[in-house]
């Protein structure tokens, strides 16, 4: 048996809770919501539409109609005293290996990065691709992997001025996250290169092919070698 994972519990609205994990423990937080949600979906709850986990925090759905807040919060806590008590299934996590062409018209923002984190743009790439990053939730547009960014000295700011389009494979940072464009969609991130994989695929359950949890690592491809790529899907490596 692990010790409790502190949580607090919000209604939002008349059909949500969010419940925030809150202990000082960072991966600690994510672990537990990313369970609790894994729990959810698969308790087969009366009411429960679903459960969208973030960083630190999971949004519970459930319909008014056939079920209530009060009896959700019931099955919040019981599904983290059971997960405490007995721990969260294992899944291993798959890795997936992402070609990038950063700079030029693939990333119009990377010498703008470098000039605010005071490095050059060979820097700026070395570190991108230094490591493999943990997805930590999907987010918005269309499931987009939700990654802790880059070891750069500064945070980096989002664009004062938002753009209307960011092209499908857009690979972006901004604060201290990094994550890929699976669609076209405005942004106001920085964009720091482009793969020419293709991320989403509407034809297939799920549309994305990673889950929170599995690994993302960035690869620098020459500029030419974009077309011979393009269309291709992103696929696990491991």
């Amino acid at each position: 048996m692990t010790a409790a994972t502190p949580i607090e519990v919000h209604e939002s609205g008349d059909a949500a809770l969010r419940v925030v994990a809150t202990s000082p423990d960072r991966e600690r937080n994510w672990a537990a919501v990313h369970a609790l949600a894994a729990w959810l979906e698969t308790a087969d709850v009366d009411g429960v539409h679903g459960a969208v986990p973030t960083y630190d925090s999971v949004l519970v759905e459930f319909d008014p109609y056939v079920t209530s807040a009060r009896q959700i919060r019931a099955f919040v806590l019981l599904g983290m005293r059971q997960l405490d008590y007995v721990g969260a299934p294992a899944r291993m996590p798959r890795q997936f290996d992402v070609p990038v062409v950063y700079g030029g018209e693939y990333g119009p923002d990377l010498q703008k990065v470098a000039d605010h984190e005071g490095l050059s743009v060979a820097e700026i790439i070395a570190l991108h691709t230094a490591k493999s990053y943990v997805i930590r939730c999907l987010g918005a547009p269309a499931g987009s992997p939700m990654m802790d960014g880059p070891d750069f000295p500064l945070p980096v700011p989002r664009l004062k001025d938002p753009r209307l389009s960011v092209p499908a494979g857009a690979v972006s940072v901004a604060g201290r996250q990094a994550v890929i464009a699976p669609a076209s969609a405005p942004g106001g991130w920085c964009v720091i290169g482009q793969t020419p994989l293709t991320v989403l695929n509407p034809d297939r359950q799920p549309l994305v092919p990673y889950l929170p949890g599995d690994l993302l690592r960035f690869h620098e491809l020459p500029a030419d070698e974009f077309d011979r790529l393009a269309g291709l899907e992103l696929e696990a490596s491991a």
